[in-house]
This record gives structure tokens, C-alpha cells and sequence, in this order.
């Protein structure tokens, strides 16, 4: 099963039924060595993950691609992000406009809101990522929103089902 993408406003929302238990996909998203092995989409990589799965705590990934280059995204590639929520195993929030500790970062472009709900022996799992105006939404989905987030949707369904 492909993910779903949506427009809701300036939100952009993609949703996909995984076929594994809450548990494995918050085990993938809270454990960095996991999230290292499906967040960024190939033959990206991940090559720095840190994660404190609690609110006010650290959010760090850090993409390269095949050829050494560094992410191109808003703000700066590099920045910490802050969990602002961690409701095991069924919701994770964390946005970039903050490091952790709740500390201000310069140059804020979103907030994830990640939902894991039970749907029989699966999860219908669903990334809706809010942007402050349209014009930050529109850009998110020009850098390739739905076939990036798309992409480590389907490589977290991998390595969890």
C-alpha cells in the first residue's frame, strides 16, 4: 500500500497502513540507530541521529547525499530539533523551530505531528507537518515533500513489517 498525501490548509499530511503493531514503528522512530536506517530517502543517508524520545528533549538527524552533498533545507540542514510530545507507542510531535530544552532556533520551518494508531493487526500511521504561512507549505512540497516523506514511509514499512 502506497502513502496518501493531502493539503489541509498549510498543513501537508501523509498516511500509509503499516503492517506491523505501534510498538515496532514508535521502536524504529525512538531508537536512533533504527531512524537512521529509513529516515532519509535513498541513496540519501542518514549520517548523525539523536533522539530523546520526551518533551523538550533532542531531535538531531543529519542527511547526506550519494556524493557527499549536504541536505537542501530550510533553515540550516545541521539544527537540533525539540520533541514537544512522546506518548509511547502512539504519537510523537517535534518541531525544528526549537532546540532541545526548549530552546529558540533562528530560522523555524515546521512542526510534525506523528500518529500511530491500531488498525487490527496493523497501524494507520500519519505525518501531518505544519507550516506557519502557505508560501512555507508551497516550498516544502516543491522540495519533493510527498516523494521524500513518501520514500522513508516506505522504508520504515520495511524494516518494521
Amino acid at each position: 500500500m502506497k502513502a496518501t498525501t493531502t493539503v489541509e490548509g498549510n498543513d501537508l499530511v501523509i498516511t500509509r497502513r503499516i503492517a506491523a503493531a505501534p510498538q515496532a514503528i514508535w521502536d524504529a522512530w525512538t531508537d536512533a540507530d533504527k531512524l537512521a536506517q529509513w529516515w532519509a530517502p535513498r541513496p540519501w543517508r542518514v549520517t548523525r541521529a539523536l533522539i530523546e524520545p520526551r518533551a523538550g528533549g533532542r531531535f538531531v538527524t543529519v542527511m547526506q547525499g550519494p556524493d557527499g552533498e549536504a541536505a537542501d533545507c530550510p533553515g540550516d540542514a545541521d539544527a537540533e530539533g525539540c520533541i514537544l510530545e512522546a506518548v509511547a507507542p502512539r504519537r510523537i510531535v517535534f518541531t525544528d523551530a526549537m532546540s532541545g530544552g526548549y530552546r529558540p532556533n533562528a530560522t523555524p520551518f515546521m512542526t510534525a505531528i506523528i500518529t500511530m494508531d491500531p488498525d487490527g493487526d496493523g497501524t494507520i500511521y500519519a505525518a501531518r507537518v505544519l507550516h506557519r504561512t502557505e508560501r512555507d507549505r508551497q516550498r516544502h512540497q516543491d522540495m519533493g515533500f510527498a516523494e521524500g516523506w513518501g520514500t522513508c514511509i516506505e522504508q520504515l514499512a520495511a524494516l518494521v513489517e
